[in-house]
């Protein structure tokens, strides 16, 4: 079994809509990013690298790139779960914690964990999106950007040929 953490930030920027867990939610702001921004699974991808240690999601898909300009992070999360299957691994869970003020949600949730599910070929119950509020603390109770924080827990299922 290997255990990994992820996080990950964006700040606002002015547009109408976020991508969370490849999802489109509908804001009066967008992130700030390189790529498509979407800090849900970037800090997944940061957490299954970092399980495998692997490096990170900056190492694997660097924001000077400019491939990686306006890039949906799926693509992100695809390349690394082929990573995971190559080093004979497989996921068991996965917790993360988005943390906001707004937008809310809550509403979103069963839609981003059976988006993710689906990429990852996992059950809803291996994948746990929660949501929690800074109680106006800090950026993002400022509603400055969304933080997220995700766990992972891989298991070995086949031996690496060497």
């Amino acid at each position: 079994m290997r255990i990994g953490t992820g996080y990950d930030v964006h700040a606002f920027c002015p547009g109408d809509k976020l991508t969370l867990g490849g999802i489109i939610i509908p804001f009066n702001k967008a992130f700030a990013a390189h790529s498509d921004g979407d800090v849900l699974i970037h800090a997944i991808c940061d957490a299954l690298l970092g399980a495998l240690a692997l490096g990170d999601i900056g190492q694997h898909f660097p924001p000077d790139d400019m491939q990686w300009k306006d890039c949906d992070s799926t693509v992100f999360l695809k390349h690394i779960h082929q990573l995971i299957n190559d080093e004979g691994y497989q996921i068991n869970n996965i917790d993360s914690t988005i943390i906001c003020e707004k937008p809310k949600i809550k509403p979103h949730i069963t839609a981003m964990q059976k988006n993710l599910t689906k990429i990852l070929g996992m059950q809803s119950s291996q994948m746990s999106i929660k949501a929690t509020t800074t109680e106006k603390l800090g950026f993002c109770g400022r509603e400055e950007g969304i933080a997220v924080q995700s766990v992972c827990l891989l298991k070995k299922y086949k031996v690496k040929k060497i």
